[in-house]
């Protein structure tokens, strides 16, 4: 069994990933901290644990050293107690924003602070099995995207890999739900999980901005234009792109090309029907599953291609990826403990 531990389990993500781990076959947590409910039962924050674990969250100081650990604390902190992580496994996946740039210049325009372990940054790898698989295999440390860079890179990495946006930069709106914003602002806020005001519009400039671009480019970064908007729905994220080809394509192209990236990738998934309910990617069907779909509408009269990609933030956009992540560097089958398809009507 792998022995993991948790870090900073009180939040959203922290309860995403106890609740995949509790349940995956190969796994055993050893540990999970929270400094605020230290001595509590995790169902404290995690009411849909209660009755499941008798697990209680510890101070971090606490936690036993342990084959893997999974650390969800605020941005800005992981990079600060690096010292302190750094003996709690020889396995370590940040889900934080601290190590997913490799340039700290770039983390500094985009952060608004100086990176305070800049050489660290060349030695993680970006946890997206889906460009990075084998080099997540042979990791000791990774570093899970953001939700809302995810969502964009997922719908767009086969069109970049075709180089179809050579020419001009992708426009990119996401829309995503109130518990992107984390569980502290659930706390603060009114009943911010039955609505989707907690997180600010944010037109221009958004962190993940550089995320999309230095994943998307081969080596220097690809220009994207990004904005967030918050809208009513707990969980979710869609992206919706705009991408003008540098070249004249067709819809049979554009099937092409995405059905050659995902035809071997278990949690990429082509939607695009011609009639029904769902001819579109949802992202209420994706409520608690590792999936992305994406689909796409091909404009010829204006040279515009759509493309809609839709995950679930706290799973595909965090916990789960984190978890596809440990099964890759552990030699698991990476669906393992993912396999939950969803529900439908949600």
């Amino acid at each position: 069994m792998i022995r993991a531990n948790v870090v900073g389990g009180s939040g959203y993500t922290g309860g995403e990933l106890l609740r995949l781990l509790l349940s995956h076959p190969d796994v055993a947590i050893q540990g999970t901290s929270s400094e605020s409910l230290a001595g509590k039962p995790v169902g404290r924050a995690h009411p849909n644990l209660r009755g499941v674990t008798e697990l209680k969250f510890r101070p971090l100081a606490d936690l036993e050293p342990a084959d893997i650990a999974f650390v969800c604390l605020p941005h800005g902190t992981a990079s600060v107690r690096w010292d302190e992580l750094l003996g709690l496994a020889p396995q370590l996946i940040d889900l934080s924003a601290d190590f997913r740039l490799r340039d700290a210049a770039v983390y500094e325009k985009y952060y608004k602070r100086e990176h305070p372990r800049p050489p660290l940054l060349e030695q993680f790898v970006y946890g997206l099995a889906e460009l990075h698989r084998d080099s997540i295999r042979s990791a000791k440390w990774v570093a899970c995207g953001g939700c809302n860079a995810t969502a964009s890179i997922l719908g767009l990495y086969p069109l970049a890999r075709a180089g179809l946006m050579d020419t001009h930069a992708p426009i990119v709106e996401v829309k995503a739900g109130s518990s992107e914003a984390g569980r502290q602002a659930s706390v603060t806020s009114h009943h911010p999980e039955r609505s989707g005001s907690v997180r600010a519009f944010a037109p221009t400039g958004h962190r993940h901005t550089a995320e999309i671009a230095q994943a998307l480019g081969n080596g220097t970064p690809m220009p994207v234009h990004l904005s967030v908007t918050s809208v009513e729905m707990v969980r979710g994220a869609v992206a919706t792109s705009h991408v003008f080809p540098s070249r004249a394509v067709s819809e049979r192209d554009v099937w092409g090309i995405y059905r050659e990236a995902f035809r071997n990738e278990p949690f990429m998934r082509l939607v695009k029907e011609s009639r029904g309910a769902y001819r579109y990617p949802d992202p209420k069907l994706l409520a608690g599953t590792n999936f992305c779909d994406v689909g796409f509408d091909l404009d010829v009269d204006n040279g515009r291609l759509v493309v809609i990609s839709a995950i679930d933030n706290l799973m595909k956009g965090a916990a789960g990826q984190a978890v596809q992540c440990m099964n890759l560097m552990n030699g698991l089958d990476e669906t393992t403990g993912l396999s939950f398809p969803g529900l439908h009507p949600s």
